[in-house]
């Protein structure tokens, strides 16, 4: 059996779309959503992928799972063609679309887990095991019985995580699985993703605007703008190539001249007596911090991580 789990080769997707160019005229034109992508992932690897919003990511996972046709190039998942062959590959795979859940709305989460053990036929024993170690590991004990609409969007996307797991998919799909999510429920998912990936080698492609999922979780992350393949190797390479910064949010006792002479940081803003000293993202805060605490007022500070759309922007500076 082969390493390479998911096999992308020049993948392409084209659509033709129509804008008005005049009162009355509209013409076609084409929009590539996916130019060219080539990668490949091992099974069991965790890997990011991301990118600004239209970059294309959402369209290269409905590939993935066979709910768009490519335009163009080779793809196989496990060996499969998914858009030729998508209802054998759906008992492979799981996936999670942050912003859509594919719970029943009116239907207690029990009721809705018993419904997706039915449409894959999972063995009774099988699906028990599988439910309890998700209600356990994202405590969904108290929630079986409540309405979906009634979850809040923590809930729910817990809830939609455990429902893509109970028939032991090999791959697992996440679009924005943390989008609006409280840090106590973003830590409950990653958690147990991590546990997951460790535990049942289930290979995990993650797309995220929040580059603290990517962090805690993946160890190789791909970027994407525009369609195209921007970078594939260590999240510390990309803050290198992009040379991206994170952010020290400093609160002082008193208004003070901006903070000078701590090396690898600048002072990029001030505002009574906060202010923001910007060093490189690849670099550790903790010998700033120290030195911000000996010889400063200090009352309070934070660390602000760069922005994805900052690190785009940053990798095409560079180039």
């Amino acid at each position: 059996m082969t390493d390479d789990f998911i096999v992308l080769e020049g993948l392409e997707k084209v659509f033709q779309v129509r804008r008005k160019a005049g009162l009355l005229r509209r013409e076609r034109q084409e929009v590539r959503a996916v130019d060219g992508i080539s990668f490949t992932v091992a099974r069991g690897e965790m890997v990011g992928y991301i990118g600004p919003n239209g970059a294309g990511k959402s369209t290269t996972i409905k590939m993935l799972t066979g709910i768009l046709t490519p335009s163009g190039g080779r793809l196989r998942v496990a060996g499969i063609d998914p858009s030729r062959e998508r209802s054998r590959l759906a008992r492979r795979i799981g996936v999670v679309f942050g912003q859509r859940t594919t719970l029943w709305w009116d239907l207690p989460l029990r009721d809705s887990y018993a419904l997706v053990r039915r449409m894959y036929r999972i063995p009774e024993a099988r699906f028990r095991t599988n439910l309890d170690r998700c209600v356990e590991l994202l405590d969904l004990g108290r929630l079986l019985e409540v309405p979906v609409r009634q979850l809040s969007l923590g809930q729910r996307m817990r809830g939609d995580i455990a429902a893509a797991l109970l028939h032991d998919p090999e791959v697992l799909y996440l679009d924005e699985p943390t989008i609006g999510l409280d840090v106590v429920s973003k830590a409950t998912v990653r958690r147990f993703l991590s546990d997951l990936n460790s535990a049942e080698g289930t290979t995990v492609l993650l797309t995220t605007h929040d580059l603290t999922d990517i962090e805690q979780l993946c160890k190789r992350v791909m970027v994407i703008d525009h369609g195209r393949l921007m970078y594939d190797g260590a999240l510390g390479g990309l803050h290198e190539v992009g040379e991206s910064e994170r952010m020290l949010v400093v609160d002082l006792e008193r208004e003070l001249p901006p903070i000078d002479g701590i090396e690898g940081t600048r002072t990029v803003r001030t505002e009574g007596p906060r202010q923001w000293l910007a060093f490189p993202a690849s670099a550790s805060a903790a010998p700033i911090v120290s030195r911000v605490a000996e010889e400063y007022p200090l009352v309070d500070l934070s660390v602000r991580e760069p922005d994805i759309e900052d690190v785009i922007a940053r990798m095409y500076t560079g180039r």
